[in-house]
C-alpha cells in the first residue's frame, strides 16, 4: 500500500530553482506548490502562470498528488490588476489563466487546494480547479470581477456553479457575495476546515488518504469522472477492462481476501 513520505526536497528539475512566483517541493508521491508573491498578496501574474505551466508539464509526466497553498496568510488575492488593466481583446482570447487552470484540473492525480486568507477572483478560480479544498474558518472566497468591469472567465462561471449550485454562484458572480471558510464548508465548496497553523497538515492528511488508494485506479477514475454523460457507460467498461488486468488489482484483492480469511 502506498504511503506518503514526509521529507520534502526541492523538485528534481534545476529550472524550477529559478522560480520567483511559486516554490515547489516534492517527495516520491507528493508535490507541494506554494504561491509566493507576498508583496501583492500572491496576485496571479503571467510569471506565476508560466511557472504553473512548467510544473504541470512535470506532473503530467510524473503524476503525483499535489497540494497548492498560499503564503503569509493569503492564498491568492486574484489576478494581478496592474497587468489585467493593460490586457485587451487579443489577450482575453489567449485565455491566459483559463488555460493553466484547465491544465491543473486535468492533472492525472488529484490536486488539493489549502486556503487561508483571500481566495478572490483568479485566486478562487485556481481553487476551483483543484479536486479537493481545505481551508481555515476565516478564509474569504469570492468572484468580484463584475465590480472591475470584467467577468470571471477562467472557470468561475461554470466550476463555481458546479461546486455550490446556481443560486449561490449567481450571488457571488453578480452581487459580489464573499463566503467565509465556514460558509464555504456549509455549501460544500470546502471539504474540511483547519486552523491556520494546522492547514498544511490537514492537506497532508487528505493527501495521505488518497495515497492509500491504487494510483492507477485513482488516475483512471479521475479521468472517467471528467467524461461527458454521453461517454457512459461505454467508457466505464473500457476503463474497468484496463484495471482488471493491472497487477495492483490482483495484489490488493488477494490482500483483502487474506485479511478476511485471517479474522
Amino acid at each position: 500500500m502506498t504511503e506518503l513520505t514526509n521529507s520534502p526536497r526541492p523538485i528534481g528539475s534545476t529550472s524550477f530553482a529559478d522560480f520567483t512566483a511559486i516554490s515547489v517541493e516534492e517527495t516520491d508521491n507528493l508535490c507541494t506548490l506554494r504561491l509566493s508573491r507576498p508583496a501583492v498578496r500572491n496576485a496571479i501574474d503571467e510569471t506565476m502562470v508560466d511557472e504553473l505551466h512548467a510544473v504541470c508539464g512535470y506532473l503530467e509526466r510524473t503524476p503525483k498528488v499535489t497540494i497548492i497553498i498560499g503564503s503569509d496568510g493569503v492564498f491568492a488575492s486574484g489576478a494581478d490588476i496592474a497587468q489585467l488593466k493593460e490586457r485587451r481583446r487579443a489577450d482575453a482570447l489567449r485565455g491566459i489563466n483559463n488555460r493553466v487552470f484547465d491544465r491543473i484540473a486535468k492533472l492525472p492525480m488529484p490536486v488539493i487546494a489549502a486556503v487561508d486568507g483571500y481566495a478572490l477572483g483568479g485566486g478562487l478560480e485556481l481553487v476551483l480547479a483543484a479536486d479537493f479544498r481545505v481551508s481555515t474558518p476565516g478564509a474569504k472566497f469570492g468572484q468580484p470581477e463584475t465590480g472591475l468591469g470584467i467577468m470571471a472567465a477562467a472557470g468561475g462561471t461554470w466550476r463555481l456553479r458546479a461546486a455550490v449550485g446556481e443560486p449561490l454562484a449567481k450571488e457571488m458572480l453578480l452581487a459580489g457575495r464573499i463566503l467565509s471558510g465556514e460558509e464555504a464548508k456549509a455549501h460544500s465548496l470546502v471539504s474540511e476546515l483547519a486552523e491556520p497553523e494546522a492547514l498544511y497538515d490537514a492537506a497532508l492528511d487528505f493527501a495521505a488518504r488518497i495515497a492509500k488508494q491504487d494510483p492507477l485506479a485513482v488516475q483512471i477514475t479521475k479521468s472517467v469522472l471528467a467524461m461527458p454523460l454521453s461517454a457512459h457507460p461505454q467508457v466505464d467498461d473500457i476503463a474497468q477492462a484496463v484495471l482488471f488486468e493491472s497487477e495492483a488489482k490482483f495484489e490488493r484483492m488477494q490482500a483483502f481476501l487474506d485479511r478476511k480469511r485471517n479474522k
